[in-house]
């Protein structure tokens, strides 16, 4: 499962995933971000937050997770991975081959740097449109 909420003011996305990934994951994180970019624009930030990585449910899954980074990669600014994971020390180096995203792992404890780091996208961002 993977659970998630916006933090609207901020136009930051907040993942959490809950188990193992499931194709299904995907399709459903799909519906709530699409009809949100189509409405307020560009995400400038997606917080994923995971202690450990869960890995994906089968090889379906994986591509389905490929698929929504495809489709989605030119939207979001800036990724923040909170995770202890040692995939966590290697996602962001396998994610730049991915994405135009800029990409950075924080620490599980850290995520009140790494909200700082996406807000900070976020206030930069605001600034220019003034």
């Amino acid at each position: 499962m993977l659970s998630h909420h916006f933090l609207e003011d901020l136009a930051i996305l907040v993942v959490e995933p809950q188990g193992a990934l499931e194709a299904e994951d995907f399709e459903a994180l799909a519906k709530d971000v699409d009809p949100y970019i189509e409405t307020r624009g560009n995400l400038r930030g997606l917080l994923i937050q995971a202690e450990t990585f869960p890995g994906w449910r089968d090889f379906g899954s994986l591509i389905s997770h490929l698929r929504f980074v495809r489709n989605h990669h030119k939207h979001i600014k800036r990724v923040a991975a909170v995770t202890d994971s040692a995939f966590g020390s290697i996602g962001p180096n396998v994610a730049n081959h991915f994405t135009s995203a800029e990409v950075r792992r924080f620490a599980f404890a850290e995520r009140e740097a790494a909200m700082a780091w996406l807000s900070e996208a976020s206030l930069r961002e605001a600034v220019r449109k003034t």
